[in-house]
């Protein structure tokens, strides 16, 4: 067993007020916390890792290419691995969720494609995540 209190969880925030921490999770699978202040967006973009994302407080919209989803407290969606994919809190207040992945992933997926779009001069697409 290996128990990860949540104030001492790996965190990592891509934006202002957009704030993820890892918690529990191997290399099979993977639970990020995550936070985002009203009317912020991730863009698009997609991973090797299928995922679950539940909505814990607020609003977030999810959408793909071909559908957008609305999820309230407890509601969630499952996107396949590769589907391109942006998550919005739509909502006038902070929104919470929890994103499962499998197989499991680290930080490592957002800090090396940073290092990659500082390389390229791309700091845009530095930002994204789920």
């Amino acid at each position: 067993m290996e128990p990860v209190e949540f104030d001492d969880a790996e965190t990592y925030e891509p934006d202002a007020d957009w704030r993820r921490a890892a918690l529990a999770g191997s290399d099979r699978f993977s639970f990020e916390w995550f936070e985002k202040p009203p009317g912020h967006s991730s863009p698009m973009h997609d991973h090797e890792n299928e995922q679950v994302c539940v909505c814990l407080e607020g609003e977030l919209t999810v959408v793909t290419e071909n559908d957008e989803v609305t999820l309230e407290r407890y509601d969630s969606v499952w996107l396949d691995a590769w589907e391109s994919h942006r998550v919005e809190n739509t909502g006038d207040e902070r929104a919470v969720g929890l994103d499962v992945f499998a197989p499991g992933r680290s930080f490592d997926f957002w800090t090396d494609r940073e290092d990659e779009n500082e390389a390229d001069g791309d700091d845009e697409a530095a930002g994204e995540g789920a």
